[in-house]
This record gives C-alpha cells, structure tokens and sequence, in this order.
C-alpha cells in the first residue's frame, strides 16, 4: 500500500480527480484519509494540512496505522530557481529543512534536522534522496516530459515553517543550497520517513516564483499546478508497480 499526502484543497482536488477513491474519508484527528486503488494497487490518500507538524502526524499516521511502504508527497511550491517559470515540475533528488539550527550573535546558523543543534555543522548542501527513489524520478521525468506543457526537472527542494514573499531570501537560497523550490512540508515528511525507513518520493509543481509578487500569483496558479503534480503521481504509480532496478541515477 501507498500513501499519498498533500495540504491543500487544491491539492486534494486534483489528486481525487485522478485515483479510484472511497467517497468518504476516514477521520484521523486534523487528519482526512481517503482508501483507494491506482490499478490495482491499494493506496491511502491524506490531506495533511499545511506546515511541518501537519505533514510529520500525517506521515507517521500513514506509516503507523496503514503500514504504507512508501510515501509520495504531491503538491504545489515556489520557485528559487530563475530559469523555472510557473507550472515547471520539480522532482526533489535533494531535500532538507533548512529553518531548523542554532541562533548565536544575532546570527542564525542551520543545521540537519532532528539533532541537537549545538555544536552541528551546519548545512550547506542539500542530502541526497535514496537511490531507488533517484532511480524512479529519473524515470518519472523521462515519463511526463512529453505530457506537460512545462519544463520537469529533478533538483533540490528547502522546507521551512513560512510563506516564502521575498525575492532576495529567494535568491540567497537558491544561491546557498542550490535549491529550486520551497515548500512547508517535504522536508519534514523525509525526516519521518527516514525514521521509518521507507522512500519518499516528492513531486512539487511551482505555483508561484517565491518573490514580491507570489501572493498575487499563488492563488492564480495552484489549481493548474496541483493538477501537474497530480498527472505525476500516478505515472510515478505506474514506475513503482513495474520496479525501477537497473534504471540510471545520475541527475
């Protein structure tokens, strides 16, 4: 069984839209399920809300009761990089919290998530995913590239607890992490799966460019961004359910 996450309704619209699901979910706290098929394969849909701590109860629920095998997180998110425009999909190969750290002479330094951060080296990379989840978004890209009518790229993506309006904070991110998109919950959802040893395979699609303009743009494009990521989904359902051994890595 796969589970399937994502915060918004947005979101949730275009994922129901696409997966043979119950018509009522199961209620979980803050947390809605929906039980489902993609072609023969069970899977479990939850929207988790939005921010870190949604997405880590979501995805622990997911592992805990349902017993999923793996994880695929689907979605919307802003763009850092300057040669992604709005509707480009981004397969994250590379993710991490990057709001998490140490503050010390007014200065904030990150670090990894979930470690004490005193005396952590801080974070200047973005960690590489597992190979196997490399392996599928490799396919994956190769599988949707002539279905979209937007650019769909593995990169890296940096989660933190805020809606990113600045466009210098935008430019010092991607410059600082090489990182080509912001969310508030991918990066919390990998540290769960980690823990839980199981894969987790991200799919964001940029709504928005993460600068002075994305509260105006964000509204406008989620819908049409959701509905990417969405079509992603189930040919990443499709890679799964034939394996992915063997199949190249390098970005």
């Amino acid at each position: 069984m796969y589970g399937i996450l994502c915060a918004t309704p947005e979101e949730l619209a275009a994922l129901r839209a696409r997966l043979r699901l119950d018509p009522k979910p199961e209620i979980h706290g803050p947390t809605r399920v929906w039980r489902g098929t993609h072609d023969g394969e069970a899977l479990v849909l939850a929207q988790m809300g939005i921010g870190k701590v949604n997405a880590a109860a979501a995805a622990t629920l997911l592992l805990a009761l349902f017993e999923v095998k793996a994880l695929i997180c689907s979605g919307v998110a802003g763009g850092l990089s300057p040669d992604l425009p709005v509707g480009s999909v981004l397969l994250a190969q590379r993710l991490a919290i990057h709001d998490y750290g140490v503050v010390a002479g007014r200065r904030f330094t990150p670090t990894a998530s979930g470690q004490i951060p005193i005396g952590a080296p801080e974070l200047t990379a973005l960690p590489a995913v597992r190979p196997e989840v490399a392996a599928a978004l490799a396919r994956l890209q190769a599988a949707v590239a002539d279905k979209l009518g937007h650019p769909v790229r593995r990169g890296g993506v940096v989660t933190a607890d805020y809606f990113l309006n600045c466009a210098e904070t935008r430019d010092e991110l991607h410059a600082r992490f090489g990182a080509d998109a912001i969310d508030m919950e991918s990066g919390a959802i990998h540290q769960v799966a980690e823990a839980w040893d199981r894969p987790l395979y991200v799919i964001r699609t940029l709504s928005d460019l993460a600068g002075a303009e994305s509260h105006v743009t964000y509204g406008q494009m989620a819908l049409m961004a959701a509905q990417n990521s969405a079509l992603c989904v189930g040919e990443l359902l499709a890679i799964l359910k034939g394996g992915v051994d063997g199949l190249e890595t390098a970005p």
